[in-house]
């Protein structure tokens, strides 16, 4: 069985923010010699996500609505009382990114057939950074024969 493993580094935008990575994805499987196994993608963070979804820009800003109810950005939350706890100078207060994340999946496993990702026609990987803007990194490790 083959294995690689590569990193996609993704620049962010304030707030959440939601991209489409199924592209880069198919870039690295085409560029193995894998036909047959799986791709796993999994966020290196704790306050982003993957889900597998339509890329359709009003779900997306539907998506983005209600995150925003079940966590309020302006939410009163224990994990923002930064004063308590020890942390870096530039610390944001991002709580509400946390259990955004909770709610989502940090991983997704997506089959390989005949050297190609097995979605469905409206399926694409999709990243969610729910506390940018920064650089965030995915990783994606690819294994079958």
């Amino acid at each position: 069985m083959l294995i690689k493993n590569e990193l996609i580094e993704i620049k962010t935008s304030e707030g959440i923010s939601i991209h489409n990575i199924t592209l880069r994805i198919e870039k690295i499987l085409t560029a193995t010699a894998i036909q047959n196994g799986q791709v796993l993608v999994f966020s290196r963070h704790t306050t982003t996500a993957l889900a597998i979804n339509e890329d359709e820009e009003r779900l997306l800003d539907d998506v983005k609505a209600h995150l925003e109810k079940l966590a309020p950005s302006s939410g009163k939350y224990l994990h923002n009382d930064l004063h308590l706890r020890v942390v870096p100078p530039d610390e944001p207060m991002n709580a509400h990114s946390h259990l955004m994340a909770m709610m989502l999946s940090s991983s997704e496993v997506i089959p390989v057939v005949d050297g190609k990702l097995a979605l469905g026609t409206w399926q694409s990987v999709l990243f969610f950074d729910l506390d940018g803007s920064r650089t965030r990194s995915v990783l994606v490790q690819i294994s079958g024969e």
